[in-house]
């Protein structure tokens, strides 16, 4: 088992989870100035979409990170080991592999855990787990083009309902570097709360099936300290955070900012995810990709005196200019 950085990092690990058109390198860099978690992962990517016309380009685009932002994880999603043109049974993965290695990344994760309706019809995601026998073949082949770099996967607890027992022994058998599990099955998505009792019955599984694999926990935890007791607790190596890190760049330092602090933070960030798509600016600082920045405005303006009216506003708003300007008027 290749295990690479993870058998360097100090526990417990605290990782910041991957998020389809929310973890961008924008996203990150903040966390990289504020607060950097242990591992950053990038938002995922189609493996066959490496491979096509259209989608090549925008899976290298997402697949861009800065070396400061190191270890950082690949994470990839798909359900086809077989694509034809790649030369036959689980090329593709193995050849995703190899330009994801070649790209300097420090590590390859596969999505067996997304519910998203769409990768499901392809087979991919959380559909894996309705077919053990291929997650464990498109393991395999990722490892074999993966060369130096340790390949990991993040899933569920099950499909429908609590699976553990059948679903997990099949992931760890292939000698995955890290396990991420997220304490919910799919079919609960994100509502009920996260089922952190079943921790230590992974934990067993992983002692007596492959004792290298690292277990990270993943599920409605709120603060780096509330992740540290359940460390404690249950014997995990490590908890990835997702929708409580967000509008929160200082979240892994556990600091506290002041409300000017945050609103300039976002400013901030939004001045960075300008720079990163300045090749579509028009003179007045429009681009069509602006919207996406103003997820971040919703998480991040919240807890405060007129934060409902400034975050309508924002909502509003068509350049980080324009952005700045309310914000700034505000804080006067």
């Amino acid at each position: 088992m290749e295990s690479g950085f993870w058998k360097k990092l100090k526990r417990p690990i605290m990782a910041m989870a991957p998020m389809s058109g929310i973890t961008d390198e924008a996203f990150r860099l903040m966390l990289l100035k504020y607060g950097k978690p242990d591992v950053f992962w990038t938002e995922f990517i189609s493996v066959d979409g490496l491979f096509s016309e259209k989608g090549r380009k925008y899976c290298l685009n997402v697949l861009k990170f800065n070396p400061k932002e190191r270890p950082i994880v690949a994470q990839v999603f798909g359900g086809d080991p077989d694509f034809s043109a790649q030369g036959g049974p689980a090329s593709g993965w193995e050849n995703a592999a190899k330009i994801i290695e070649s790209l300097g990344f420090d590590g390859i994760d596969i999505n067996m855990g997304c519910p998203n309706r769409d990768i499901e019809k392809i087979g991919g995601g959380a559909a894996l787990m309705k077919t053990p026998a291929l997650a464990k073949e498109i393991i395999k082949a990722t490892k074999k083009g993966a060369g130096n770099i340790p390949v990991s996967v993040k899933t569920r607890i099950g499909y429908s309902k609590n699976e553990i027992a059948d679903w997990i022994p099949a992931i760890l058998e292939e000698k995955v570097a890290a396990l991420t599990v997220h304490f919910r099955a799919r079919a609960e998505m994100f509502a009920p709360p996260a089922h952190w009792e079943l921790a230590e019955e992974i934990v067993k599984l992983r002692d007596n099936i492959s004792p290298e694999t690292l277990i990270i926990g993943n599920g409605d935890v709120k603060s780096v300290e509330e992740a540290r007791e359940l460390v404690k607790k249950t014997g995990i190596d490590g908890v990835m955070f997702g929708r409580s890190a967000l509008g929160d760049p200082w979240f892994f330092a556990t600091q506290k900012p002041t409300i000017p602090e945050r609103l300039n933070a976002v400013i901030e960030h939004s001045l960075i995810f300008d720079d990163l798509h300045k090749e579509n600016m028009d003179k007045d600082g429009h681009y069509k990709q602006f919207d996406a920045i103003k997820k971040h405005f919703h998480c991040s303006v919240k807890g405060f005196n007129g934060a409902k009216e400034l975050r309508e506003s924002l909502m509003a708003v068509k350049s980080t200019a324009e952005a700045k300007n309310l914000i700034q008027n505000f804080l006067k």
